[in-house]
């Protein structure tokens, strides 16, 4: 088939084969939503999951109905790439299917945010899960209702914003989930903690893949209103791992996120292994982070020194800051960018291209979680 070949061509010449024994996680920069989900995908290793025929199903975030520009709910052209993928490996009729937030409606949101007009494009199905039938499961030591449509499907693409959460501290994969269960089950999650009933979600419903929408992500609240952009999508097979590798992202370590770690317990899957590294696609024609900025940035502006920094890195950095609420202390402004490669002086500096302002956080982007230690 030839997007199998297409894939296996895109893995052998992609930077970043991973670590034995781990799954591929691969990671597509650009400002091309649908061919970073393209490209992402393919690079992690999904055509050796595909079959013709299939029941498919995408798994958008649209808690809330407003555009995926302010960082709570995933770009439609996300779900497009997927779609398009989808269809050159011969599945068709996809469906969409999501729930929102308990008081919100799906309908709604799928107008709000762009997908009823894909699926008046491609054919594809929307599903308002609130509407659906139910079934009750029992997981984890916990019973509970899940909506039948992500019971039937027969392979899930799992396709989260990578956000952080009030609650839970961040959301992707396996929060994204709690989109299949009705509202009343929602309600009553909450009342038992949150974590541990993700968790048991998550051995429930079976995610064939995972292409998470990194592309300008809430630094601090679900239903959005601070993006920052990054412009990046994460793709694997395994929703713990690239959980625990899309919560690095964004400045924390997987055992911070309790979910995270319960499910591991349960078996749903492993972290990603340290040391590890993502295939990585499109790293040469990263974009540039915008002169303007996004209104979390423009919070810390005061403490950066930016020359030509790529979008991912300068997201990187934001994220951490907004994690630590602190600038390094007695110390200048933080450099950061590809103007400062080749360059020495005073610290700290983040990214490789900094390396010449010590102490640096190196990485090409750095991960948030590794430039906390400086602030």
């Amino acid at each position: 088939m030839a997007c199998a070949k297409d894939a296996g061509a895109k893995n052998a010449g992609a930077k970043g084969a991973g670590a034995a024994g781990a799954d591929r996680i691969a990671v597509s920069y650009g400002r091309d939503p649908a061919k970073a989900a393209r490209e992402a995908l393919l690079a992690s290793g999904i055509g050796e999951a595909l079959r013709p025929g299939m029941r498919a199903a995408i798994k958008p975030n649209l808690v809330v109905a407003r555009p995926a520009c302010e960082g709570a709910t995933t770009h439609p052209e996300v779900a497009e790439g997927i779609l398009s993928l989808l269809s050159d490996f011969g599945i068709r009729g996809a469906c969409i299917m999501e729930n929102s937030a308990v008081g919100g409606r799906a309908s709604e949101a799928f107008r709000a945010c762009g997908y009823a007009e894909l699926s008046r494009r491609h054919g594809a199905r929307l599903i308002d899960l609130e509407d659906s039938p139910r079934a009750r499961v029992s997981s984890g030591g916990i019973s509970f209702e899940v909506c039948a449509p992500a019971l039937e499907a027969d392979f899930i693409i799992n396709a989260p914003v990578l956000k952080a959460h009030s609650q839970t501290l961040m959301t992707c994969c396996l929060k994204n989930l709690k989109g299949c269960i009705p509202q009343s089950e929602m309600r009553r999650f909450h009342r038992l903690g949150l974590h541990a009933p993700i968790a048991a979600l998550a051995m429930a419903v079976k995610t064939g893949w995972c292409a998470v929408d990194g592309i300008c992500g809430d630094l601090s609240f679900e239903e959005g209103g601070s993006p920052e952009q990054a412009d990046r999508v994460i793709a694997g097979r395994c929703p713990v791992e690239v959980d625990s590798f899309c919560a690095a992202l964004i400045g924390f370590a997987p055992e911070e996120i309790g979910y995270l770690s319960l499910a591991q317990s349960l078996g749903a899957g492993s972290f990603f292994p340290p040391g590890a590294r993502p295939v990585e696609l499109g790293r040469e024609g990263r974009p540039r982070a915008s002169a303007r900025g996004s209104p979390a940035a423009d919070r810390y502006r005061a403490l950066i020194d930016e020359d030509a920094a790529c979008s991912a890195c300068h997201a990187a950095l934001v994220f951490a800051l907004a994690r630590s609420g602190a600038a390094p202390a007695g110390r200048g402004k933080i450099r950061i960018g590809q103007g400062f490669r080749g360059k020495s002086g005073k610290g700290p500096g983040i990214g490789d291209c900094a390396r010449g302002f010590p102490p640096c956080a190196p990485g090409c982007p750095p991960k948030a979680l590794d430039i906390l230690p400086l602030l």
